[in-house]
């Protein structure tokens, strides 16, 4: 009976806070962002949390101007040297969107809430987007289903809707749109 072992395959990381150059150095097929130079791995999202990217998608395309562009994850938005995020939906200026990244900030970033990225949506990533001066951040919890919105004031977010299930949301940044948290999950 011969019995196949495999030698373990380690890769060290330096021991200093990570950077953009040391994440674009990273292995593709996983979600990687950066928090203040800490690495953060995720894994694959459940089909409900895709599925309320998709129709989160679709319903902020049909209202989008022509000037923006909504995209989704995984897309690139450097703040700083030491914080890259790649928030689940996106809408972006054209002009400030590069090959692989958003050069600039976005006008709304929204997380759809899963049970491994919860913590990091609600308090890190809230708190990055809004230093780095994002005009509008929105949170999706598909598991209730609700959402929060959230818009920059004197350099601090403060809430300008909130629904969940049948209950609409009527926000006017960074495009007039109308959801409902119930149409976004299946």
């Amino acid at each position: 009976m011969s019995s196949l072992t495999a030698e373990p395959h380690t890769e060290w990381l330096p021991n200093r806070p990570l950077t953009r150059a040391d994440l674009a150095a990273m292995p593709d097929g996983h979600r990687f962002e950066l928090i203040d130079g800490v690495l953060v791995v995720s894994p694959a999202p459940s089909w409900q949390h895709q599925a309320a990217v998709v129709e989160l998608l679709v319903r902020l395309r049909d209202s989008c101007p022509p000037e923006l562009k909504v995209l989704v994850a995984p897309l690139d938005v450097s703040y700083e040297e030491n914080t890259v995020l790649q928030p689940d939906v996106l809408v972006a200026s054209r002009a400030d969107l590069g090959e692989r990244n958003l050069e600039g900030v976005p006008r709304l970033a929204a997380e759809v809430l899963s049970p491994s990225t919860r913590h990091l949506d609600l308090s890190f990533k809230w708190a990055r987007y809004e230093a780095a001066g994002c005009p509008s951040y929105w949170v999706i919890d598909p598991s209730v289903p609700s959402i929060v919105c959230w818009e920059l004031a004197d350099g601090t977010y403060r809430e300008v809707g909130r629904a969940t299930g049948d209950a609409q949301v009527m926000l006017t940044k960074p495009f007039a749109v109308t959801i409902s948290p119930a149409d976004l999950v299946d």
